[in-house]
């Protein structure tokens, strides 16, 4: 790409734009992705990227209105000086691949474990000493095992670690969890991230925004429709990931699977007994149909796929499923939101595959159990103060009162010396009186 004059067409319809009319090339205007028509495929171009996430930053940065006054976003250019500096020093890579020891049947743990150290945003919230385990006096924190793994992984060592530490404090935490024998990955994704939640600094139980819940939490839709009246009645739930099954909804194998039609099958109506729902608006037990859409999209959306189906209550009826499922490295979420399925308003989300060091089609081929899809833009949210930020305001604050608290008690000291240094000077000259 030589040229830096951009024909656009309609916003609209089609969503290309045409930048260069020799090339044959043009760019979605949606994604920012370019496209070539010889190729017939998407390809990166440097400063067409730069082009769209400057124009990005400088939109959301104007139609954002902030509490407090805030310098726009400029980037980091180095001077002669920098340049100079900067060469003197040897660079060390910190690519976070190091391998994960197996500490007696914790491929789990390891999984479950490179996904996270692989996340944008947990990685630069431990690594900008957001948590520092030297500093923290809390008992079995998860944080700060979390942060000891960071440090370890994004370390110049690239032998494989055993996070032996953070495994005894999941077996301290979850009892379930405990013990050699093999666990489910699901269940101990979820148990970390509660852990991590709970030691947080600043969690909350209500409204919490910890680094988890500014990460995974989202909002799921369920809207029940009378079908005699019409009446919708709306419930919105907390959610951390989605669970997809892999068959229909009366067990049979499904035709297609891909996550897109995993996806399709979890937002598609489900019809309601009589017996199972009864309207608020006609008063009366009908038929009704229910249906699951995403609400809130967040930052990182985490999916399960359900491999195991238990057909007795005996759990050794379990039975797993290795249908290979089909994920694409980004998806447009925009079908699936409460947004789109009501046909109110159309919201687009475009995702990026997080995925440890491989090939991406080894990857895209592989029987996934769970897969984790990251934003490409994250929103402005200057209304929102982060939870760590909020616990180091009450502790400086408590820390002030503490600090006034021993000033009031050396005053209060000070002032009973004095009443017994004026109490033993008047038994003094009380009793040269006496003598007198």
């Amino acid at each position: 790409m030589t040229r830096a004059t951009i024909f656009a067409s309609c916003f609209a319809y089609p969503r290309f734009f045409r930048i260069n009319r020799n090339n044959n090339s043009g760019v979605d205007a949606k994604s920012g992705c370019v496209y070539c028509t010889e190729c017939g495929d998407f390809i990166y171009d440097s400063m067409v990227e730069e082009m769209r996430l400057a124009a990005v930053m400088k939109a959301e940065e104007n139609r954002t209105r902030f509490q407090d006054p805030r310098e726009n976003y400029k980037a980091w250019k180095p001077d002669n000086k920098d340049t100079a500096a900067l060469s003197t020093v040897e660079p060390i890579p910190c690519q976070g691949r190091r391998g994960l020891l197996n500490l007696g049947q914790t491929c789990f743990l390891n999984a479950v474990l490179q996904c996270l150290i692989h996340n944008p945003l947990l990685r630069n919230y431990f690594l900008s000493d957001k948590h520092n385990y030297k500093q923290c006096k809390t008992e079995n924190c998860t944080c700060c095992e979390m942060d000891k793994l960071f440090a370890e992984v994004y370390s110049e060592d690239t032998g494989p670690y055993g996070p032996i530490t953070l495994l005894a404090t999941t077996w301290k935490a979850s009892a379930e969890l405990a013990g050699y024998a093999q666990q489910d990955a699901h269940e101990f994704f979820i148990s970390a991230l509660n852990q991590i939640h709970q030691t947080s600094r600043g969690c909350t139980n209500v409204s919490c925004n910890c680094i988890i819940h500014s990460t995974f939490a989202g909002q799921l839709q369920s809207d029940v429709k009378c079908e005699r009246c019409g009446n919708i009645t709306s419930t919105i739930d907390p959610m951390l990931d989605i669970s997809l099954e892999l068959k229909g909804r009366n067990g049979e194998n499904a035709s297609e699977n891909t996550l897109g039609a995993c996806l399709r099958r979890f937002t598609q109506p489900e019809k309601l007994g009589s017996k199972e729902y009864s309207c608020a608006k006609c008063g009366k037990a009908h038929e009704a149909s229910k249906r699951l859409s995403i609400r809130k999209l967040p930052p990182v959306l985490s999916f399960q796929f359900k491999r195991f189906e238990q057909k007795t209550n005996d759990k050794a009826s379990t039975r797993k499923i290795d249908t290979p499922v089909r994920f694409p490295a980004s998806i447009n979420m925009a079908p699936y939101t409460s947004l789109f399925v009501r046909d109110t308003e159309k919201e687009s989300a475009s995702s990026v595959l997080s995925v440890t060091h491989s090939s991406l089609g080894v990857c895209l081929n592989s029987v996934a159990y769970m897969c984790f899809y990251v934003k490409r833009h994250l929103d402005y949210r200057p209304h929102i103060i982060p939870a760590y930020i909020l616990a180091q305001k009450n502790e400086a604050a408590r820390e002030r009162e503490m600090e006034k608290e021993k000033e009031r008690e050396k005053e209060k000291e000070k002032e009973k010396e004095k009443e017994k240094e004026a109490l033993r000077m008047k038994e003094i000259d009380d009793d040269l009186l006496a003598m007198v």
